[in-house]
């Protein structure tokens, strides 16, 4: 029997998973023959060095725009250290003609998604975004011929957050803007309402760029409100008795934002020119450090695309009022005469501008804040990408650790001053991810539309009744030894494993979560290396079909793997011989839980997920019959009578049969159900592969069974 490597505590309960509180054991099985070889690691293909970009506008003491530099004028300093400019290039709108080809789609005129559905337990189900797919389809050569002297501006809506007077005035300075473009320019106008869509690629037609953005309905701009949460004093009085906590529906609301503001940044980063997106809201609050992951990977995509983000607060310039606005009931408590509302007003409107300003300066962009005269940022974007320089270099600073490098350029010529961002984040592999970043990584490998694989994983589950209407499902994760590298120390072999999963049923809600980190600590890793490593868990569901994804990642080097699959929970009651799954398991461990049905006689069965066992070890089969029919038995009393055996066949031909059990008592009483567990030795059976045949006869009833399953013997 294959010893057990570690014992791992039991899972977190939360969210909306009715997951049982079972202890999760981390197992090791035979997963490769002897003489085998185990599985090669599919390589992993690293991008090599990347180029910083620097867009950078230079002006002279009287603040004209100064042409005609070259690389030779300008030193790059990243961090205080000079860099090599590979590449610079000029780029001036205000003069030079605009190409008369159409360019190609980038955005592509159809609906996306923004985010998804749910922060942690359930990914979104619809596929990625348009933009990202057609800006990764995107030629190179063909969108830089295509965009080269042109203005490129994206208009995004975030309809979620605008009431319908500031949509009005939105739409009405859009409008103005698009009526007086000049032949350079080239926008596309995106909006976020419950998804995240493109209802104009980029054009130079006015007139249709006139009806996209008069189309956008303003008594239609109603979504989510962000607002205070915690103490009713302070509040509006509305009368209700019940005043909700909206932290994690803003905290949503965020996420899905900033998630519509990355894919928006990953579908440009096709085109190496400037691009500017001008971003209408009504403010952007976040909460505490669950959003600061999700800003930081919207700058850093931005950056990385040579986006610049011009944030612009659809409400204009508001007055604070003391004791509330006139649309508004009067504020509860004492607040209003200690001045603590004012200062609970003027921080809540801080707070959702600061995002705003965040996104914009640490893009290159800027942000348009207590201004009723929304045409501004138009203004400001046409002076920023009139006339401006590109430069490209390779920081000298291979290290991967995620943090803030300072840009400082300097131009040789005197009197001449510059603009450009302050800096960039540097690219964070794993060893230098943070706690935030890991679970970050986790949920998009679990959401991803193409998984990765560096890890190899399995999952299977089974189920056995514990009502009428629920059922107890076992779920065991499996990956292979060899694919868990394990670091030295002290005297033991060290390795951790990070585990998340999700069920989601027929509606693609959530009803079961898995989030976990398992701990293996051991003397030597060659006999490991040779089999698998399992994590077992266990759910309480009804009846019904679902959709399990896990995702695993190893914590040395960061590969994940995921797997994704239906997992169907019959009704018996509608079966003529009431049956649950067969469960196959090479361990027993001593147990006195009594909420699991595979504890018996105080053994749990651990289920092996593989089917894979070597000669050493015993096979262990579990299964239940429920409801049997009764049987009239001698002296009036009543009783059942039913029938099983296991018949093992390889190739067709009959090599294996244990003898027949017949039961007429029912063995656990308060669920109804005759369990039965057998004990096959291995080493009764010969190598290879097998077909195990169940025999079940409920006698009384005249109804059978005869389930199957494949079992691999190894030496």
């Amino acid at each position: 029997m294959a010893g057990t490597v570690g014992t791992v505590p039991r899972m977190k309960q939360g969210g909306l998973s009715p997951v049982l509180r079972t202890a999760a054991a981390l197992l090791v099985t035979a997963g490769i023959a002897a003489g085998q070889q185990p599985p090669a690691k599919p390589p992993l293909f690293r991008g090599g060095t990347e180029l910083v970009l620097v867009n950078l506008v230079a002006r002279d003491k009287s603040g004209a725009f100064v042409r005609g530099l070259t690389k030779d004028d300008f030193l790059v300093l990243e961090d205080g250290r000079p860099q090599t400019i590979e590449r610079a290039e000029f780029e001036q709108l205000d003069r030079a003609p605009a190409s008369e080809a159409s360019p190609p789609p980038i955005l592509g005129a159809t609906r996306g998604s923004a985010a998804p559905a749910e922060r942690s337990e359930a990914p979104q189900e619809a596929s990625a975004p348009p933009a990202a797919r057609n800006a990764a389809s995107q030629k190179p050569s063909e969108a830089t011929g295509a965009f080269r002297d042109r203005r490129l501006v994206v208009l995004f809506f975030d309809l979620s957050s605008m009431q319908p007077e500031e949509l009005t005035r939105v739409v009405a300075a859009a409008r103005t803007y698009t009526g007086q473009l000049t032949p350079a320019d080239l926008v596309a106008v995106v909006s976020l309402s419950t998804t995240w869509r493109v209802l104009q690629d980029f054009t130079a037609d006015r007139a249709r760029l006139d009806r996209v953005v008069g189309q956008l309905d303003p008594n239609g701009g109603l979504g989510f409100e962000e607002g205070s949460t915690g103490d009713a004093d302070g509040t509006s009085d509305n009368g209700a008795a019940f005043t909700p906590d909206e932290t994690e529906v803003n905290i949503f609301n965020t996420d899905r934002r900033l998630e519509a503001l990355r894919a928006l940044a990953d579908a440009l980063g096709g085109i190496e020119e400037r691009k500017s997106v001008v971003y209408f809201s009504s403010g952007m609050s976040q909460t505490g450090l669950e959003n600061r992951v999700q800003i930081r990977a919207v700058i850093d995509h931005a950056v990385r695309a040579n986006v610049a983000i011009y944030a612009a607060d659809a409400r204009g310039l508001q007055a604070m009022v003391p004791g509330g606005e006139a649309q508004m009931a009067s504020v509860r408590g004492n607040q209003a005469f200690t001045g603590q509302s004012m200062s609970n007003q003027y921080d809540r409107m801080a707070g959702s501008q600061d995002t705003l300003t965040t996104l914009s300066e640490d893009t290159g962009g800027r942000a348009f804040l207590d201004s009723n005269d929304l045409g501004r940022v138009f203004k400001r974007v046409v002076e920023d990408t009139s006339v401006y320089y590109v430069l490209g270099y390779s920081s000298t600073n291979t290290m991967k650790d995620g943090k803030y490098r300072h840009i400082t350029v300097q131009v040789k010529r005197p009197g001449v001053s510059l603009e450009y961002r302050a800096g960039y984040y540097a690219p964070r592999d794993f060893a230098h991810s943070k706690h935030e970043d890991r679970e970050q990584q986790l949920m998009d490998a679990l959401q991803a539309e193409l998984p990765p694989i560096d890890l190899h994983v399995y999952v299977a589950a089974a189920y056995l009744r514990k009502a009428d209407t629920r059922f107890y499902v076992p779920v065991s994760v499996v990956v292979p030894g060899s694919d868990v590298p394990f670091s030295r120390a002290a005297s033991e072999d060290r390795a951790t494993l990070d585990v998340l999963g999700v069920v989601l049923d027929e509606a693609r809600r959530p009803v079961g979560r898995i989030r976990d980190t398992v701990k293996l600590r051991l003397e030597g890793t060659s006999e490991v290396r040779r089999k698998t490593i399992q994590y077992q868990t266990a759910f309480e569901l009804p009846p019904g079909t679902y959709r399990l994804r896990v995702a695993v990642r190893e914590n040395e080097g960061g590969a994940i793997g995921t797997f994704e699959s239906l997992l169907t929970v019959p009704d018996v009651r509608r079966d003529t011989l009431r049956m649950s799954a067969v469960i196959v398991g090479t361990q027993v461990q001593p147990d006195t839980r009594r909420d699991s049905p595979l504890v018996q006689d105080g053994l749990l069965l651990v289920p092996n997920a593989t089917h894979v066992v070597s000669r050493t070890q015993h096979l262990y089969f579990h299964y239940e019959v429920y409801d049997p029919a009764p049987k009239a038995a001698a002296g009036g009393a009543s009783g059942i009578r039913l029938l099983t055996s296991l018949v093992f066949f390889r190739n067709g031909v009959r090599v294996y049969e244990t003898p027949l059990d017949e039961s007429d008592a029912l063995t656990d009483p308060a669920r109804n159900a005759a369990v039965f567990r057998f004990d096959v030795p291995a080493s009764a059976l010969q190598p290879g592969r097998y077909t195990c045949q169940v025999n079940v006869v409920d006698d009384a009833a005249g109804t059978f069974a005869f389930p199957r399953l494949t079992l691999f013997v190894a030496p």
